[in-house]
């Protein structure tokens, strides 16, 4: 089974990433040093928390670069719910600068009437980039799990890959391009549609490793 680094920064629950992951037939190591992450198959990013505690995380262990290493690598990559928004340059949360991988900002829902936020529970993608290969063989419009006050705003509208919306704001749920995938949701907390995505990221790994 592909061997996946799973990054502990100290924000969030990685054993239900990990156990997600292993439903889906990969090999999950929780680490947070440079040479797993080097050696691992694929990367998944996870997180749960405020933006400014997450990037000081992950620079505090040195942990920037070996990000960046493996992006750059080709090595598939998936980041989660707050592993989504630290990808970009800044957060209307606080005030330290975000990896930049992405060029964009991380924004608040704005208040309207009847607005809840956060934004918590159920609700349905709508495939922007129908053909990514985290929706292969799912429904269209599948429901999926929340937990969150910001979304990000990226400046390349391009790689929005799926968005929902709350209220009347139409925000962004999932980015992809070529081997770096995030989502704002948690698959692993959404049942039989969040299985499929993590099943369709392990198949991914599967086939590079294979080449």
């Amino acid at each position: 089974m592909p061997v996946i680094a799973v990054i502990d920064y100290d924000m969030g629950n990685l054993h239900s990433a990990c156990k997600g992951l292993e439903q889906a037939g990969a090999t999950p190591e929780v680490t947070d040093a440079a040479v797993d992450i080097g050696r691992a198959d694929a990367v998944v990013l996870p997180g749960v928390g405020s933006f400014d505690p997450a990037v000081q995380h992950l620079r505090s262990r040195h942990l920037e670069a070996p990000i960046r290493q493996a992006i750059a690598d080709g090595k598939p990559f998936l980041g989660i719910c707050l592993g989504l928004q630290i990808l970009f340059d800044r957060s209307e949360e606080g005030q330290e600068p975000g990896l930049g991988i992405f060029a964009g900002t991380v924004r608040h829902f704005r208040s309207e009437p009847g607005l809840t936020i956060p934004h918590m529970g159920w609700n349905q993608l709508e495939f922007t980039q129908p053909e990514a290969a985290l929706w292969q063989k799912l429904p269209v419009s599948p429901w999926v799990y929340f937990v969150h006050s910001y979304y990000v705003d990226p400046f390349d509208r391009a790689i929005i890959a799926a968005t929902i919306t709350h209220g009347t704001q139409t925000v962004t749920a999932a980015i992809a391009r070529s081997n770096l995938m995030a989502v704002q949701f948690h698959p692993e907390k959404s049942s039989t549609a969040g299985l499929q995505i993590l099943s369709n990221f392990v198949s991914q790994v599967k086939t590079r490793v294979a080449l």
